[in-house]
């Protein structure tokens, strides 16, 4: 059997404008690789830039979303020495920091329909909305690993369950099923392992026919901004940002299709060069 391509790593399926994204290496419950970053960063990339996508679906292939690093690359960072550890990883992150999801500009939706550990769960926790199943396995395992709490989950975990939810989760490593992520706002939805996909597929596409690309682009942006910023600073930002937005064709669109009674038919989000260094 040959050794599978990059681009298997990740399959990628258009439902009219949802981009649906299937994590693919089932066999190791999807665990994060080089290869699949790679290959994951590089349909956000595309996504960003087809005007036709207006929103994107993450998944994984089999049964598990994504077991966390693959345990052999994990091996190889315990291994390696100091220099190698420290020009390395740097360079790989200045490359295309594990980040890049945050810097999308359109909705971003997880289906978790199995295992979330380490730096899956990170991954789910960089989606705008997560849809799992009842027995979807949720751990952050980084303290069970040796590990820390990487890639800024230390930072967003208490955002969405607080501070002391977020605090058991990481020092523990306990696994937490679906319902239980439902009612600490870990998820935001639970489906039937039948229906889980084709109800994130459903949001999705709610979101791409009804919802304007610019509005949930800049409503991204503001989320994340209000998070370290003052509510006046929050407010001043909003007041700005609906002066620009009284100057675009969108909140025509809106109002014109309200009164019409007829869907909307809003403009595509216009490319923009992103840099992934940088959380906009």
């Amino acid at each position: 059997m040959g050794t599978p391509s990059t681009a298997d790593t990740v399959l990628a399926e258009r439902r009219g404008a949802v981009l649906v994204l299937t994590l693919n290496r089932p066999e190791r419950l999807n665990a994060w690789t080089y290869a699949l970053e790679g290959r994951y960063f590089d349909l956000l990339d595309e996504a960003e830039a087809d005007l036709d996508v207006r929103a994107v679906v993450v998944t994984g292939a089999g049964r598990g979303f994504c077991a966390g690093a693959d345990l052999d690359d994990l091996a190889a960072a315990g291994n390696a020495d100091a220099e190698t550890l420290a020009t390395q990883f740097p360079a790989r992150a200045a490359a295309r920091p594990r980040t890049r999801p945050l810097t999308l500009r359109k909705p971003l939706i997880a289906a978790v329909n199995g295992a979330a550990a380490g730096l899956g769960l990170v991954q789910a926790l960089y989606c705008d909305i997560r849809f799992a199943t009842p027995e979807a396995k949720f751990t952050t395992a980084f303290a069970r690993r040796g590990l820390i709490a990487e890639y800024g989950v230390a930072w967003l975990l208490p955002r969405l369950v607080g501070t002391s939810r977020a605090t058991d989760l990481l020092l523990s490593s306990r696994v937490v099923r679906g319902q239980e992520a439902l009612a600490m706002g870990l998820v935001d939805f639970v489906a039937e392992p039948d229906q889980l996909l084709d109800a994130a597929v459903a949001y999705a596409t709610d979101l791409a026919q009804n919802c304007s690309p610019w509005s949930m682009s800049v409503i991204k942006q503001q989320l994340q901004h209000s998070l370290d910023s003052t509510f006046a600073a929050s407010v001043a930002e909003a007041d700005a940002l609906m002066l620009e937005g009284f100057q675009r064709p969108d909140v025509r669109e809106g109002v014109a299709s309200y009164l019409e009674h007829r869907a909307p038919a809003f403009p595509p989000l216009e490319p923009k060069a992103v840099d992934p260094k940088v959380l906009t």
